[in-house]
């Protein structure tokens, strides 16, 4: 990363999301400077999937954004994100089993999206296991936090047990 485009990426990044013109403009900079940048392409699939809701043209620049650095901490997040947002599941799935092989990765993250692959499939037992997992990952009380949340929204979706009475039981 030279130092040019390290000023335009990190200004872009400061513009995300409250000034989309003035993100675009340091990104288009960024980017011309290193147009392989795994990170200015992150960021630029970031703006499709999340502001311009095309996950079509995101996922275009997440996986030229994988192609050039594979081992990018930051691609495989926002990239399953999209992937769920998008309802391609079964790429999902595959990119969360690579994902965790990933040396330094938030393997908390990834193991919250797999619960959510899991949920969005009909899955809640499995979302709950998934989310386990995460737990065990977590290694800030924000993220403990997080995840604690979501076990419990999850747990209120799954169906309630009914109090069958007994034969021969009176009132």
């Amino acid at each position: 990363m030279t130092l040019t485009k390290s000023k335009y990426y990190f200004e872009a990044l400061d513009n995300y999301p409250y000034s989309l013109p003035d993100c675009l403009e340091a990104l288009n900079y960024a980017l011309s400077y290193d147009p392989e940048d795994a990170d200015s392409l992150c960021l630029m699939g970031r703006i499709y999937s999340e502001m311009l809701i095309d996950y079509e043209k995101a996922k275009l620049y997440f996986e030229e954004a994988m192609l050039c650095d594979v081992t990018n901490l930051n691609v495989p997040q926002y990239y399953i994100k999209c992937l769920l947002d998008n309802e391609d599941f079964h790429e999902a799935e595959k990119l969360i089993k690579y994902s965790l092989k990933i040396k330094g990765i938030d393997k908390s993250i990834i193991w919250l999206y797999r619960s959510l692959l899991s949920e969005k499939r009909g899955s809640l037992i499995n979302a709950l296991k998934f989310l386990n997992q995460a737990e065990k990952y977590c290694f800030t009380s924000c993220s403990l936090d997080s995840v604690k949340e979501r076990k419990k929204f999850v747990k209120s979706k799954m169906p309630k047990k009914k109090q069958t009475k007994k034969k021969g039981e009176t009132k």
